[in-house]
């Protein structure tokens, strides 16, 4: 059998971070989406996604294939009805299609000829961008269960401080000094050739990815999760971190959500709770007006990368678009369009030929390539992006 992650419905209300990559490619919890799918169904998958992007995740047909919405995350119920789909059965929750059975060059308008199955059990879905942090929670519970079903843990070093060591997996290759891991609330799972510096304190659930960074005295709230080759200092709470995205200096970030490639400056702080408790409004891309959330924590969504100076402060419920750079002193607006240059006293047009300079000599210092398919993702961004900026 042949899987295929497609995008679904609510691609346009995970941008700013899929702009850059399928919904598939999201991670939530310690794993991605696709991660989380492969993991279950054993079997790798393909995407079905925007043009632009189908270069560099691209889909692969064959005679039997079952298309699976990557908004939802899978759990062992769900996949076991999933994989025995037959030819022409659907599976849905409520008016979401979850997944369903297609042969080779069949096109499906509608779900009128399929068998229809409701899907009765507990499922996670990711719908907006407010999802990814407020259910890391869950989500890290379900991947700890997961990836250490098993399996045992590393030793726990001597120097570290513990409460609910049995909630505490470490692979192999991770370093741990004079550190205090709290797994009471939540796992805490850290990840090959990870560094937990001295003095960090750890409230779960937690996930610190592989060759991921703790810096000297961190201070982290669960649910979050630090992705591959991040590095992460001061505090941080109900946070996801992507990947390869630096906040390692002191400075608060909390109920936000960073996309790869990020750089946040020294004393960077996001406020994740108005003066006045409301409900935090975000901007939506597809309204072109800020939405109500019906969340009252809420602080950045900043897409890949972007970056901000020292000192930056953003307000509460701040989106910021891919490839923006931000300094000065001041609140910057809270809608940030990608490719702006610039800050509380107004934006000019950052330039692709520029921030692929800067794109370039960051993923060299992580041994990456800044492929001629990056670029032409990126320039698809600035270009659909246009109209957010005034120049």
């Amino acid at each position: 059998m042949n899987y295929i992650l497609f995008d679904g419905p609510y691609r346009n209300n995970l941008l700013p971070f899929t702009f850059t990559r399928p919904v598939a490619d999201l991670r939530v919890g310690i794993l991605t989406i696709r991660q989380k799918w492969e993991s279950y169904i054993e079997y790798t998958t393909t995407t079905v996604t925007e043009d632009y992007l189908a270069d560099k995740f691209p889909m692969v047909e064959m005679e039997n294939n079952i298309m699976i919405n990557a908004s939802f995350l899978p759990n062992m119920e769900v996949v076991a009805i999933v994989k025995n789909l037959s030819h022409n059965q659907a599976l849905f929750k409520g008016e979401d299609v979850i997944a369903f059975f297609v042969k080779e060059g069949e096109e499906v308008n509608d779900f009128s000829t399929f068998e229809a199955i409701e899907f009765e059990g507990e499922l996670l879905k990711i719908e907006h961008t407010w999802d990814i942090f407020a259910l890391n929670g869950e989500a890290i519970l379900e991947d700890f269960n997961l990836i250490t079903k098993d399996r045992h843990s590393q030793p726990i070093p001597a120097t570290i401080n513990t409460i609910n060591p049995e909630n505490i997996f470490i692979e192999q290759g991770a370093t741990l000094n004079f550190a205090t891991l709290n797994a009471s609330s939540g796992p805490i799972y850290i990840g090959r050739d990870a560094e937990v510096m001295e003095g960090s304190i750890v409230r779960g659930p937690f996930a610190l990815c592989n060759n991921a960074t703790l810096k000297m005295a961190s201070k982290i709230y669960g649910p979050t999760t630090v992705g591959p080759h991040s590095k992460v200092g001061g505090e941080v709470s109900n946070s996801v971190i992507f990947g390869f995205s630096n906040k390692g200096h002191d400075g608060f970030l909390g109920n936000s959500v960073l996309g790869e490639w990020c750089n946040l400056g020294a004393d960077t702080n996001t406020s994740n709770l108005k003066n006045n408790y409301a409900e935090v409004r975000l901007w939506d891309y597809q309204t072109e007006g800020f939405a109500r959330t019906g969340l009252q924590f809420c602080g950045l969504m900043m897409g890949d990368h972007s970056k901000c100076g020292i000192n930056t402060m953003f307000n509460t419920g701040t989106v910021v678009g891919v490839s923006a750079n931000i300094f000065g002193s001041g609140f910057p607006r809270n809608f940030v369009p990608s490719f702006s240059w610039g800050g509380s006293k107004g934006f000019v047009t950052y330039k692709t030929e520029k921030a692929f300079e800067v794109a370039e000599v960051v993923m060299e210092r992580r041994k990456e390539e800044f492929t001629e398919m990056d670029k032409a993702i990126l320039t698809h961004v600035f270009e659909e992006t246009s109209q957010y900026r005034k120049n």
